[in-house]
């Protein structure tokens, strides 16, 4: 069975934080958390694929000499940083499951709202259709 890793909004935007925040030089860090938490294979995927793009990104933006910057350099990182971001908030972290189960039974069919617990009163069971004797116990058992 798949590890779970549930996470809260707060946890998240924390998260989301700290990729924003490092202008995307910390952003494989929570991709690496969940890898070793989770331990699923995307999980190292997505991990291997930001680390990556640190180790592309950071040399092309020391090397270039120019003044006015490189646009595709900028491209790249508001895009990269932005999907980082996406996928902290929405798809990496599993839905918190539920503390309790559903609250007992429901209404009874057959039963009038106030009367006490006893034998349940139905409508008289008639023969089946294309059987000539009563219907014993519950049709849809057979």
């Amino acid at each position: 069975m798949d590890k779970r890793l549930e996470a809260g909004w707060l946890q998240r935007i924390a998260w989301s934080v700290l990729a924003v925040g490092s202008l995307g030089l910390l952003v494989w860090v929570p991709f690496l958390y969940v890898a070793i938490r989770r331990g699923r294979g995307s999980d190292w995927g997505a991990f291997a694929a930001f680390l990556l793009y640190e180790l592309v990104t950071l040399p092309w933006a020391t090397t270039e000499q120019s003044d006015s910057g490189d646009p595709i350099l900028g491209v790249v990182a508001l895009v990269s940083i932005g999907m980082a971001v996406g996928m902290l908030l929405f798809a990496v972290f599993d839905k918190r499951q539920p503390k309790y189960g559903p609250a007992g039974p429901g209404p009874v069919p057959g039963r009038m709202p106030g009367q006490a617990r006893g034998p349940v009163q139905g409508p008289a069971q008639g023969p089946a259709h294309g059987q000539g004797g009563p219907v014993q116990g519950n049709p849809y058992l057979r």
